[in-house]
């Protein structure tokens, strides 16, 4: 025990609100732990080097150890030493000579040092039921009592509704540490990305909302950094109120920061989404350290076998379970997520393995305790809240099963896309369902369109340029064999693996990029784009970057190609027409029916003849040619918009050859405008199209038309002008210097 260097004033304070919360005299410090016998803060010098006290909080009410003291300021550095029981058949691991950090800390100093120190057995005896003795202090990072004021000014949230809203999945250092136009120590920071070059970049492509990999405080494994590598990704969480460190230029104002860069985010149009892992924490199984829950109460945070509450359950492949059946930790999940949309402003969160924030002790139930918090909460149901449907778990699998109120990944639309443009026989069927927000699995209890939030890539596989260039992953860099990562990639690499100087190859690659982004930013439902795929950014073929913290997965700016440029402007354009025509983005699911009053289909399937789908049609494994008739009429809409009952006809042809497509007889005094061929990417003003003659659709290619009238219909052809010019200014590119 270090000698008291002062006398204790400690107080008894209140149970409330749990953390280190400053008043403006003194600081009081809360900590559930409901198995807990004593719990003893630990005040730290500045460096957080050295202990200087430890005082024992003096008051337990309702399960939550809290005391006061006075003389306690913002900077001060903290940590707890919780006793109890050590009775790991029990689920108890109580440790003394461990420091842990406060579940509720808003700052984090210092870095994880691995060692058997931070372990609570004698992690050389293998045996997690021993009892390690020695200190951890000197390994542990350590908390600091923050003073939260900002001033804010004039920031306001964007609130993109959700049928405008486009997501760019992105990282923090991977978008700016290779921007030239940066200074060296704003490169991989909160302030990079705030930068004006990377907002207008942003900006001019067209996007709504940037969602950011995991910024919460994680650590690095040991494993990893045994072979030179780090945890690049973020997955691996041991606080969710503490932004981060290493994104920051100045690591004690990390909070600071952040909230600088959520200003100038807004300040932009942009939102901010978080990409958020309340499934588990950093602390593993039976057998990994003990950092902060472990230690306060390993029995009240994790979800323990029953019958074996030695052992983890491990429903997220990581080797630890978080109990969101506790109220106390559902508590703390959902404290953090008000924290970050008030405090932090931040608009929505992407909720990693989703499925096991809504598992109760008996399953998945879509109205569980953490869903139902939720909804009911009038901050957090008004923000977006955006579910990754999927775990290992028992019944894991979820997609389209939350409740009212949640977007969803949907990777039946990632699969089916890809393996339509791959080629695949018998996707003809599937895919329709899919460029129509997939009804099937969501067109129910009232939720819309938009909840489908459908991808071709995320940060968990290919890059688009990847997926049209390697017909296999190429991991080797990981350091795990090729064991890790996807093996079910639906990817091709249209005749040569990895680079290729064929301009055949190239030229196909380069449609086929063209064709999956069209058709994720034409279909029904809320689209996101992985950072990068719309300049070809490549990982050489590796499809799980979590441990590449380097080139291989930064943004490479002044790498960019000719074919990368190109490929940005027409993005822009993509994404210019989807927001200029709203019925590319509808609040009602298409149902095919006839409305009778206004005598219209809002959506009519047509075969290549122009004659209407039938089952034949799409039970045909050879059918990967079909047009989506949508009639603008049949939108329910009470306000007038520019271009708000314009009729589309997309094509798609996923054939290697030509297609003659019969386009649909238009009405009297209209015409057929086409303002997208795939294969014509160049086109910037809308092409006439002669009634009567097919039109030849190149092999692997998509069309878009408008259905524009010869007298009047100006917001029609305004809109479609706007978005056609939006591709035609080249992309804001750095030079190198």
């Amino acid at each position: 025990m270090p000698q008291v260097m002062r006398r204790s004033r400690m107080r008894e304070g209140l149970p409330h609100p749990l953390g280190a919360n400053w008043d403006g005299l003194g600081v009081n410090f809360a900590l559930f732990s409901a198995n807990a016998t004593k719990v003893e803060l630990c005040l730290f010098d500045d460096s957080g080097e050295t202990e200087l006290e430890r005082l024992e909080l003096p008051e337990y009410t309702d399960e939550v150890w809290h005391g006061y003291l006075p003389d306690a300021r913002p900077g001060t550095i903290y940590g707890y030493r919780v006793h109890g029981p050590h009775a790991p058949d029990a689920g108890h691991r109580f440790n003394h000579y461990k420091l842990l950090l406060d579940p509720y800390a808003r700052a984090i100093v210092g870095d994880l040092k691995h060692g058997p120190e931070v372990f609570g057995y004698v992690l050389e005896s293998g045996d997690d039921l021993t009892f390690d003795e020695r200190d951890s202090a000197g390994h542990m990072p350590k908390c600091r009592v923050i003073d939260p004021a900002f001033t804010w000014g004039r920031e306001r949230s964007p609130s993109v509704p959700w049928d405008r809203t486009i997501i760019y999945e992105t990282h923090v250092k991977g978008l700016t540490k290779r921007h030239p136009a940066l200074p060296e120590e704003m490169r991989g920071t909160y302030a990079g990305l705030a930068s004006a070059e990377v907002v207008a970049y942003l900006r001019n492509l067209g996007v709504t909302s940037v969602e950011l990999l995991p910024i919460h405080t994680f650590v690095n494994d040991q494993f990893l950094l045994d072979q030179g590598l780090s945890n690049y990704w973020g997955y691996n969480t041991i606080s969710f109120f503490a932004p981060a460190r290493r994104y920051a230029r100045n690591p004690a104002f990390a909070f600071s920061e952040f909230k600088e860069m959520v200003a100038r985010l807004h300040d932009a149009g942009l939102e901010v989404i978080l990409d958020v892992v309340y499934n588990h924490t950093a602390e593993g199984n039976d057998k990994g350290p003990m950092l902060s829950f472990k230690g306060i109460d390993n029995a009240s945070y994790y979800r323990l076998l029953p019958e074996q509450p030695r052992y983890y359950i491990n429903d997220t492949g990581t080797g630890n379970t978080l109990n969101l059946a506790h109220p106390r930790v559902l508590q703390m999940v959902t404290d953090s997520l008000r924290y970050w949309a008030t405090e932090m402003r931040v608009d929505g969160f992407r909720f990693d393995l989703a499925t096991i924030l809504g598992r109760e002790p008996y399953g998945f139930d879509e109205g569980g305790g953490f869903l139902d918090s939720c909804r009911q909460d009038p901050v957090l149901s008004a923000v977006k809240l955006i579910a990754e449907p999927w775990d290992c778990g028992p019944g894991g699998y979820q997609v389209g099963g939350f409740p009212p109120g949640w977007a969803e990944w949907n990777d039946r639309y990632r699969d089916t896309i890809r393996a339509f443009w791959k080629g695949d026989e018998g996707q003809a069927s599937d895919v329709a369902s899919r460029l129509a927000a997939s009804g099937d699995l969501f067109d129910r209890r009232g939720r819309k369109p938009w909840a489908s939030v459908n991808f071709i890539t995320a940060h968990d596989g290919f890059t688009l340029h990847d997926l049209v260039s390697y017909d296999d992953k190429h991991n080797e860099a990981n350091g795990e064999g090729g064991q890790d990562g996807h093996e079910h990639n639906l990817s091709w690499n249209h005749g040569a693996e990895g680079p290729t100087d064929d301009p055949e190859i190239i030229a196909l690659r380069e449609r086929q990029k063209r064709n999956m982004l069209a058709t994720l930013l034409f279909s029904q439902g809320t689209p996101m784009l992985l950072s990068g795929d719309e300049c070809g950014r490549t990982q050489q073929g590796n499809n799980n970057v979590y441990c590449q913290d380097n080139e291989l997965s930064w943004m490479d700016w002044t790498g960019v190609t000719e074919e990368g440029r190109a490929l940005a402007a027409f993005t822009r354009k993509l994404i210019a027409l989807r927001q200029n025509f709203p019925v590319l983005r509808r609040a009602r699911f298409l149902n095919g029916a006839l409305n009778e009053e206004l005598g219209v289909r809002d959506v009519s399937w047509l075969t290549p003849s122009g004659t209407e789908m039938e089952d034949g049609h799409w039970d045909d494994p050879h059918a990967r040619c079909f047009g989506m008739l949508l009639d603008g009429r049949a939108q329910a809409t009470r306000i007038r918009r520019p271009a708000g009952d314009a009729t589309l006809l997309l094509v798609f042809n996923a054939h290697h050859d030509v297609v003659e497509f019969a386009l649909p007889e238009p009405p009297a005094g209209q015409r057929w405008l086409l303002l997208v061929d795939t294969n014509k990417p160049d086109l910037d003003e809308p092409e006439p199209f002669a009634f009567g003659h097919p039109y030849l659709v190149t092999g692997r290619s998509l069309l878009l038309l408008v259905l524009h009238p010869e007298a009047g219909g100006r917001s029609i052809l305004t809109a479609a002008r706007t978005a056609l010019l939006a591709g035609t200014a080249p992309p804001p590119f750095p030079s190198e210097g």
